[in-house]
């Protein structure tokens, strides 16, 4: 009767033991010390800093695989989860893009064929875990270093129009001697389709007249990543 009422949701004295020793124990022994669920509670702590974040958490992982998969969600999507406003979906998408651009800038330190991994770094952050397909191309100078990357196309689930001429286009008006081509399989599995096989070679036949090389085309999804030319079909 004569306590004050309060309101729900509020952090309570345990729960900042709980918040102080998760931080903890990131700092000490790092991201592999913690389950997805534990890493994506410290970046809700700071969207939602009054809450017990924890269910929300887990339910996100639940509702999308992993956290790599939750970062990546389509923010209409992530609001479909009970609690996941705006500040949520803000720090999310802040996280996705902190990604990709350290992926992106390791890739413009050096030329890309001698920094494979890196390349494959960025495009699975780019691209592996987006819920429609899209067709990007990383445009290269003489020396193979990075002038830029696009995305040229986004499709549906499973299928992305592509214009050879287009990308042969937008490398001549970039002076771009070489190009990386890269999409995404939504559905996890990587392997190329036989579409994917004539249309790489369709782009190269369209592009090595012009001295335009195609060095790879990489396909990504949530399950690794395939090379067509490591794979011989190019």
């Amino acid at each position: 009767m004569g306590g004050t009422k309060k309101s729900p949701g509020l952090d309570e004295p345990h729960y900042h033991g709980h918040r102080d020793r998760l931080r903890s124990r990131f700092r000490e022994s790092g991201s592999d010390a913690l389950a997805d669920y534990e890493l994506l509670e410290l970046i809700l702590f700071r969207a939602l800093p009054r809450r017990d974040v924890k269910p929300l958490a887990k339910a996100l992982i639940a509702k999308f695989g992993s956290f790599a998969e939750v970062v990546s969600a389509p923010p209409a999507r992530i609001a479909e989860v009970d609690g996941a406003g705006e500040a949520v979906i803000t720090e999310l998408k802040l996280i996705e893009a902190a990604t990709r651009h350290f992926a992106r800038d390791k890739v413009r330190e050096r030329p890309v064929l001698s920094s494979w991994n890196s390349v494959l770094e960025y495009c699975r952050a780019a691209m592996a875990f987006a819920d429609k397909e899209q067709f990007r191309i990383l445009f290269l100078d003489k020396r193979n270093q990075l002038i830029t990357d696009e995305v040229q196309q986004t499709g549906t689930v499973d299928h992305t129009p592509v214009y050879p001429r287009e990308i042969v286009k937008r490398a001549l008006e970039l002076s771009a001697t070489a190009v990386i081509l890269v999409h995404n399989h939504p559905s996890g599995d990587p392997t190329p389709s036989r579409a994917d096989i004539q249309m790489t070679k369709a782009i190269i036949d369209v592009a090595r007249p012009l001295g335009i090389e195609i060095h790879d085309h990489i396909i990504v999804g949530k399950d690794g990543h395939t090379s067509l030319k490591g794979m011989r079909l190019i």
